[in-house]
Parts: C-alpha cells; sequence; structure tokens
C-alpha cells in the first residue's frame, strides 16, 4: 500500500492554487474534477474554493420536473 505525501500549501502558492481551483469551478468542473486536476484532496480543494470566496453550487446534477 502506497501513501502520497502531499505538501502544505501557503502563501502565494496557497493564493495561486485558490485562484486557478476558482477558474476550474467557475467553468463548470466539479469539486472533485477540480482536485483531481490540482493534485489535491476533496476537502482540501473545497476549502480553497471557500477561501478564494466561490459560493458553491448545490449539490447534485440537473433534475427534470415529472410530469403530474
Amino acid at each position: 500500500m502506497s501513501t502520497t505525501t502531499r505538501t502544505r500549501l501557503k502563501g502565494p502558492e496557497r493564493e495561486e492554487t485558490a485562484r486557478r481551483a476558482a477558474e476550474l469551478y467557475a467553468q463548470g468542473c466539479t469539486i472533485a474534477s477540480v482536485a483531481r486536476q490540482l493534485g489535491r484532496s476533496y476537502g482540501g480543494t473545497r476549502a480553497l474554493l471557500l477561501e478564494a470566496g466561490v459560493t458553491l453550487r448545490a449539490r447534485g446534477g440537473h433534475r427534470s420536473k415529472a410530469a403530474a
């Protein structure tokens, strides 16, 4: 079993990563997709998005109304 050690993002590197995460999320990527692209965890990526001032989208995909 292998483990990956990630360095803690600090200072300008953290700000740049948060900015990049916000850009990807604004383009329509999911948090999970952004996390994969940045090589970060889901929770860490979510935290970066919130720090960047991003308003997160509601959970789930498009739902069509059932015909009544």
